[in-house]
Formats: C-alpha cells, structure tokens, sequence
C-alpha cells in the first residue's frame, strides 16, 4: 500500500510536469502561429488598401459603381484595363461619406446590398485600422481610414476564412496530439514511476528480510544461553566445576552472537565506505598465496585435494587485507561445501585488463534459481545444513560488498551436482 502511495505520487508528478511542458510548447507554437497569419493578414490588407487607394487612381478618380456621388474607389471591371486586386485576395472596397452614408462600392462580386449595408455597419461599430468580423460564415478583416479631403470614410475588407481554417484546425491538432501524449505520458509515467521506486521496494524488503533473519538468528543463542542460565540457577548449591558444561555452552552461544553482530557491523562499515574506495597498489598474487598456506592445513585435514594456479607479479589497488578476506570467505566456503575426498582448485590469471580469481569446489552444486541470491545476508542454500556448519550466510555477502568496494565483480556459476566456481574480477 506504501509503495502504490508512492507510485501515484511520482506518477502524478511526472504527469503534471510533462503536461505543463506539453501545454508551454503547444502555446507557445500556437502564438507564435496567430502572430505570424496577423501579420500576414496586415500585409495583405495593406497591399489591398493600396491597390484600391492608389493603384485605381486614388481619390475622386474615376465613376463608381453604382453611380454614388464621392470619390475614392473605381470599381473593378471585368474586361477593362485595370488590374485586379492581389491574385490570392478575396476583397472589396467601400466609400461611405461623413456621416457613414454609403456612396459606392467597388467590387468583383455580385452580392446583394444588404451584403455590403452589413458589412459598412460592422465596420462602423468599430472603425479602426485592424478589425476582424464574421458575416454569413465569412471571417473578414478590415481597414477604415479617412479621406484626406475629410469628406467620408474608405473600408477595405479582405476574407480572412483560410487563415481562420488554419488557426482552428491547429487547435483540433493540438487538442488530439494532447490527448494522445497524454495517454502516452500516463503510461511511460506509470511505467517508470513503477521502475523508479522498485529500488526502494526492495531495499525496504532486504532490510525487513534482514531484521527477521538477524532477529531469527539471535533467538537460538538467546534461548540457549537462558536455558542454560536457568540450569544454573536452579543448581545454586552446585560448586562451579560441575556446572562447567553450562557455562561452556553459554560462553560458545555467547561467541556466536559476538561473530554474528561484528559480522553485521563490518556490513555496515562497508556500505558506508563505499563512496571513499582504496587507491593503494598491492601485490594481488602474494595475497592470493598467504590465503592459500594459511588454509592448506584445514584443506589436507578434511583430506580434500587442493590444486592452484597462481600467476606471479599481479597487482590490483585496494586494501590487500579487504581482498585476503574475499579469499579466505570464499576457500573456507569451498572447503565447506566440497563434500568427503573432495577437490579445490584455485587460479589467479591476467584476463584483458583485469585479475581473475576463481575458487571451485566439487560438490552438490547450486540451483541455477539461487545463484544470484547467495550473496544476499543470511540467505542460505541449505539453511539447516548451513547451521551445521558454522555459518549465519554473512560470509559471501561481505565478500560482495568488499569487492564491490574496489570497483571489482563477484559472481558464480555452478552445475549441479558437480562442481561450483566463484569468481573475483578486479581491475589490474
């Protein structure tokens, strides 16, 4: 429920944040369109006005079309010699008098004159350089200028419909790709909302699989010191001498807790020095063989066969003590594990660029399901057989986090019942 809590959070997160962006940028394109078809539209209102202002003649040059009284506009005549207005317009042009009564009209266009009587009166309730209106489904701009005689009023009007269009259908487009980014968003977002916290879900699992399996390991020695303690208790009258086997057994109870927490509290350490890694050169082959003679005795005691390989003069940077400790874990493990008339063999060789030490043991092997996992605190293969031998399942989660420490690699790799092999890359 935690983590659902905190998936939603980072889902509602990334989704507001990608849609204030979504929207920013779709703004910003839409405005920067607007602007660039309203200056469009002024240009090409302006070439319009000039051609019927200038380009006819100009004021009182000519007749007008409907045989007004003011000057101003000749009308367009198909098949006369005037140009007509700019190729890509649709336009016309009014000339009323000073009291905005309409004195002629010149124009391509048969439209009745209501048409135009509607059109002068939008532009009269609003006569300014840049208007807009829509009349009868037509978007029109246009442009109300006075006379210079100061006699009545010139409107230019230019059908602004195809650049409308285009404003509108940006804003369906717009509105579909937001719809459909948004469902892309929602899912990418819910997906690695999901990855991103699912580091945090299992470091919360190991370390709550790792205070039952602490807690879990303490109460054996727990209950075994109390038992013997009660022994004692009830015994007062007993000289020590024979109640020794009590407090043996409380003393090696006691040993094993004292190796368990300093095992749990070099984890720790380690962790916490993992941001400050060693830089000091050391002889990785010698280190290699001391683990080797110190181990040689316990090897030939369990009469196991031991084989090594170790190449002379590699060198790795680190601790030389950290890494001896990686070998002695995983030796004391193969030894462990290598069964009755078993065998270890150990190699140290340059690979590439990097030292390659491998431990195998013959054995029962590991499942290919637990290969991974063996290096997690307390996870053992075999937990009961593990009891029997000694081990809290510590040892190869120190080694890891050890080697981890020194930019290196560990990893395993067993056939089941054959042989396991652990193997130690670090950098040369």
């Amino acid at each position: 429920m935690m983590f659902r809590r905190l998936r939603n959070r980072f889902l509602l997160l990334n989704l507001g944040l990608f849609s204030i962006l979504m929207l920013a940028a779709f703004g910003a394109i839409y405005g920067i369109t607007v602007q660039n078809i309203n200056q469009d539209i002024r240009l090409e209102l302006l070439r319009v006005a000039d051609y019927y202002r200038n380009d006819l003649g100009g004021p009182g040059a000519g007749p007008h079309q409907d045989g007004g009284k003011g000057g101003g506009f000749r009308p367009f005549q198909p098949g006369g010699r005037m140009e007509p207005p700019p190729e890509r317009s649709v336009s016309f042009a009014l000339q009323t008098d000073s009291e905005w009564n309409l004195l002629s009209k010149s124009t391509r266009f048969d439209m009745e004159d209501d048409f135009y009587e509607q059109a002068k009166d939008e532009a009269v309730a609003n006569p300014v350089e840049n208007g807009r209106f829509t009349l009868d489904g037509t978007r029109w701009a246009y442009s109300v200028q006075q006379r210079p005689d100061g006699t009545g009023y010139s409107i230019v009007y230019l059908d602004v419909s195809a650049q409308q269009t285009i404003l509108t259908n940006l804003i369906y487009t717009f509105t579909a790709v937001a719809l459909v980014m948004f469902a892309a968003i929602f899912l990418a977002s819910r997906y690695f909302a999901g990855r991103s916290i699912e580091p945090v879900r299992e470091a919360f699992e190991k370390q709550r699989r790792f205070i039952a399996d602490a807690s879990h390991e303490l109460k054996t020695p727990l209950a075994v010191i109390n038992t013997n303690a009660d022994v004692l208790l009830a015994s007062g009258s007993e000289t020590i001498d024979s109640q020794a086997k009590w407090l043996q057994r409380i003393k090696s109870e006691t040993e094993r807790m004292k190796t368990l927490t300093n095992d749990l509290l070099y984890l720790t350490e380690m962790e916490d020095a993992r941001e400050q890694p060693l830089q000091v050169p050391f002889d990785l082959s010698d280190t290699v063989e001391s683990v080797i003679l110190t181990m040689e005795a316990v090897v030939y005691e369990r009469r196991l066969e031991l084989d090594y390989d170790i190449e002379p003069g590699l060198t790795a940077v680190g601790s030389a003590e950290q890494i001896r400790q990686v070998v002695l874990i995983l030796l004391d493990n193969a030894i462990k594990y290598a069964g009755p008339q078993g065998r270890i063999a150990i190699s140290l060789k340059k690979q590439h660029h990097h030292c390659l030490v491998q431990v195998t043991n013959t054995g029962e092997g590991i499942p290919e399901e637990h290969l991974e996992r063996i290096f997690d605190r307390f996870y053992r293969v075999d937990a009961s057989r593990s009891r029997k031998q000694g081990g809290y399942g510590l040892g190869l989660a120190i080694a890891r986090s050890i080697v981890e420490q020194h930019k290196g690699r560990l990893y395993a790799k067993s056939v089941p019942g054959a042989e396991t092999s652990f193997y130690m890359q670090l950098g040369g």
